[in-house]
């Protein structure tokens, strides 16, 4: 058992690390966008340096196995990992701080879902080109041409230079192939099948959210299981991977209610908001606020029933870095949630946990009993908000109720524990967001004459 942006989460894939705010605006909202970091590419198959205590930052930053040593990669596998820092942001640190293959692996595998959802996200391909292109996509991986060279969107360099990704997909062994191609092509199906099609029911929203953040947590799973460096139960198991993504996923949707607004795009499904108000944009009207807060409790309350399938899951896992690298999006996606919970500021603005408060989490959940504990924390503070007046808080009770029951002792406190380590990688992506945030607080301040 292992002991132990930073949106994606994969991340998993879109959003899972930083759990800020979106970059720019999609037909569709899955799992691939989080906040730079200049974290560049490992050597080839080398196990990350371990730093046993982030007071050994300084002597960690310049450790040889710090910086960037790609002399032993070819030099379009090398151009991959290019396009990783560029596209990926905050999530390439935890890419790179995979052991072994496993580490190329991913980073195809997320360049692969990076230039499908450029093709998903860009509105100036017609319909008539673009659902046939999502519905072949996987087979352009084994044609050494293949390239886009007319989409407008910001990622097309990964469209334009898909020969580049595709002939270091061909050069990852059949078992990392076969399981790429296979998700590949069920996300273009189902991308395809959402492009005009808003989601209605509940049932239609945790089918959306599996074909654009599901998969990714059932691919990378696979993956895990492909590399050895995990059980075959971990891959094989596709109800717990699929509700990795669905908890990130739905909480992307749930806090971003008002920019997704914004921007003419709606993910909350219609079988909830419809309870409380005539459109899902009245929500954002200051007389309806009581109800918004009620529908937004009630998604929240939704989202949490994964709870249990997320700390089942981790607590399989036994490589270290790919706890790491499961653990960090989990962790920050219960606290935005409870910083969400019957709150009224994501009708208003934007929800976000303290900079210093998610730093503190990607370097303490490091180990399963930590995560729990972090878990637990969250869960309480849910707990200590719930309206008794919420229609829904008899629900939200109950599935607290059932978090709590997982564990086969008394509530422990996160001081309990302590991380085992984190690699470089991670030290330093943990900084580099709390820089980047700090950097773009500036930045809004200085627009808005702060």
């Amino acid at each position: 058992m292992a002991s132990v942006n930073c949106k994606t989460a994969v991340s998993l894939f879109k959003r899972t690390l930083g759990l800020g705010p979106a970059q720019k605006p999609s037909g569709q909202r899955s799992l691939l966008t989080v906040s730079r970091l200049q974290e560049r590419g490992l050597k080839e198959g080398r196990t990350v340096q371990k730093c046993f205590a982030p007071h050994n930052l300084a002597t960690c930053r310049f450790h040889p196995a710090c910086l960037p040593q790609q002399d032993s990669m070819s030099e379009s596998l090398q151009t991959c990992y290019s396009y990783l820092n560029e596209t990926s942001r905050s999530f390439a640190a935890v890419i790179q701080a995979l052991d072994g293959e496993l580490r190329h692996a991913v980073c195809i595998f997320y360049l692969v879902l990076r230039a499908l959802d450029t093709v998903e996200d860009d509105m100036t391909i017609g319909l008539e080109t673009k659902i046939p292109m999502l519905h072949n996509f996987h087979t352009y991986l084994y044609q050494a041409e293949w390239n886009y060279t007319e989409s407008k969107e910001k990622d097309r360099q990964v469209l334009a230079d898909f020969p580049t990704i595709s002939l270091e997909f061909r050069n990852l062994a059949l078992v990392y192939q076969d399981v790429i191609a296979d998700i590949c092509h069920k996300m273009g199906v189902g991308m395809a099948e959402f492009l005009e099609k808003k989601v209605g029911s509940l049932s239609e929203w945790d089918k959306y959210c599996h074909y654009v953040a599901g998969l990714v947590g059932i691919g990378l799973s696979r993956l895990f299981s492909a590399s050895e460096l995990e059980d075959p139960i971990v891959g094989q198991d596709t109800k717990l991977s699929n509700s990795m993504g669905l908890f990130l996923q739905k909480t992307n949707i749930i806090r971003d209610y008002l920019e997704d607004q914004l921007d003419g795009r709606e993910f909350w499904p219609k079988e909830v908001w419809s309870k409380y108000g005539k459109k899902l944009s009245d929500l954002a009207k200051p007389e309806n606020i009581v109800p918004a807060v009620q529908c937004l409790n009630e998604l929240i309350t939704n989202a949490l029933h994964h709870v249990p399938d997320v700390l089942l899951y981790l607590s399989r896992l036994k490589n270290q870095s790919v706890f790491n690298f499961c653990a960090i999006p989990q962790v920050m996606a219960i606290g935005t949630l409870a910083a969400c919970y019957n709150n009224q500021q994501v009708f208003k603005g934007v929800v976000k946990i303290r900079k210093g408060q998610a730093v503190t989490m990607m370097m303490d959940a490091t180990n399963i009993h930590a995560v729990r504990a972090i878990m637990y924390q969250y869960i309480e503070e849910i707990n200590q908000k719930i309206p008794l007046t919420d229609p829904s808080s008899g629900r939200t009770q109950h599935i607290i109720s059932s978090i709590r029951n997982l564990s086969n002792g008394p509530l422990v406190t996160r001081s309990n524990y302590s991380p085992i380590y984190l690699s470089c990688a991670m030290l330093l992506a943990a900084l580099s967001w709390q820089y980047m945030s700090a950097a773009s607080q500036v930045s809004e301040e200085v627009h808005t004459g702060q």
